[in-house]
């Protein structure tokens, strides 16, 4: 296991991603955590904008209780719980720095934060080691840019794989959302680790078949895929889960203990585009060392997603990224990533 104390070169990541985020001397900036968070990551928050100039100040929460199924890898917190003094409080920032365990990427609250005209940015619970290595730079902030434009203007993703993967998505009218890394403006959101293009299908869109293959992820069971398991999609919801291994055994088990249709649906879609990602970090820490963030990132990774979706008015609290590599990903056509790589004019 890692050891989780203050290291200066730490601080200075921390430094350099939130001057990316534009933070200047005076800006008030809230820490955001819960009893559970990873205490490092708020003490390098508070160190680094103290370097910065900003004045900081705390938001502790008590962890929200946790009763049936484990929940994980979500991005929809409920440490806030609706409390308006505190939505007030954040609301009223020049940013947020949300150390929350699942964070308020998804969380009910977001919207009313965001309207005060702050900015939010999401530092995933991962060891401070994962953060240094994937760090966000201005230039995967311009690439992922131009991801999010070309995924705007189609109308069709498609994607293909050796396995058997062949899923349409019918992307016209779905918001392109993409993950630079850092936020630099009101009422928008970062995350870190980051560096993806995605979408949130509208309802009825999406169709085909995923399969993961040996090496792929169940970043929700922050578990590589070693025997295939294949999902049939009809009309966004996963309707089959084949496979004899465990990795299909322990995914039905899953989702049928959510009794819930909604944890079947799509999610989002979407590729992921940096290249200081990698996709085998989780085969070198254990696993109470990290999130599993970075592989949702990794370039070339084609990232198929259920649960919730605003965009077509789905809401659940089970959620399953799938990374999949060796995937081809194209937009009316036009290939943006050819057998789990980056085309050269998104590399």
């Amino acid at each position: 296991m890692l050891v989780e104390r203050i290291e200066g070169r730490w601080i200075q990541a921390f430094k350099e991603v939130f001057s990316l985020c534009a933070v200047k001397p005076g800006d008030v900036v809230a820490v955001l955590s819960e009893t559970q968070s990873r205490r490092v990551l708020v003490e390098l928050s508070e160190l680094a904008l103290h370097d910065l100039g900003a004045k900081a100040f705390h938001v502790q929460l008590v962890s929200p209780p946790v009763s049936g199924v484990p929940i994980r890898s979500t991005g929809a917190s409920h440490a806030v719980a609706g409390l308006e003094p505190v939505i007030s409080a954040l609301a009223a920032t020049a940013m947020v720095v949300d150390c929350t365990v699942e964070g308020l990427l998804h969380a009910p609250e977001l919207p009313r934060i965001l309207a005060g005209g702050t900015r939010l940015m999401m530092i995933s619970n991962e060891h401070p080691e994962v953060l240094e290595r994937t760090k966000p730079t201005k230039d995967l902030q311009q690439r992922v840019l131009k991801g999010i434009k070309l995924l705007g203007a189609a109308k069709v993703m498609r994607v293909t794989s050796p396995s058997g993967t062949d899923l349409e998505v019918r992307v016209d009218g779905a918001p392109a959302r993409g993950a630079t890394g850092f936020v630099d403006q009101p009422k928008r959101v970062g995350y870190w680790p980051a560096g993806l293009c995605l979408c949130f299908p509208k309802p009825g869109t999406v169709n085909g078949t995923v399969v993961l293959a040996p090496g792929d992820v169940n970043l929700t069971f922050k578990r590589y895929i070693e025997a295939p398991v294949r999902l049939t999609i009809e009309k966004d919801y996963v309707t089959r889960i084949e496979g004899d291994g465990l990795d299909a055994a322990l995914l039905r088990s899953y989702y049928e203990a959510w009794r819930d249709k909604e944890a079947y649906a799509t999610s989002h879609v979407g590729w992921g585009m940096n290249l200081d990602a990698r996709p085998e970090a989780m085969m070198m820490y254990d696993r109470g060392d990290i999130n599993g963030t970075e592989l949702r990132a990794f370039a070339g990774n084609f990232l198929y997603s259920t649960g919730a979706n605003e965009t077509a008015g789905r809401f659940t609290a089970c959620h399953f990224d799938f990374p999949l590599r060796e995937c081809s990903v194209s937009l009316d056509g036009r290939a943006v990533v050819e057998r789990g790589r980056l085309c050269a004019d998104l590399a």
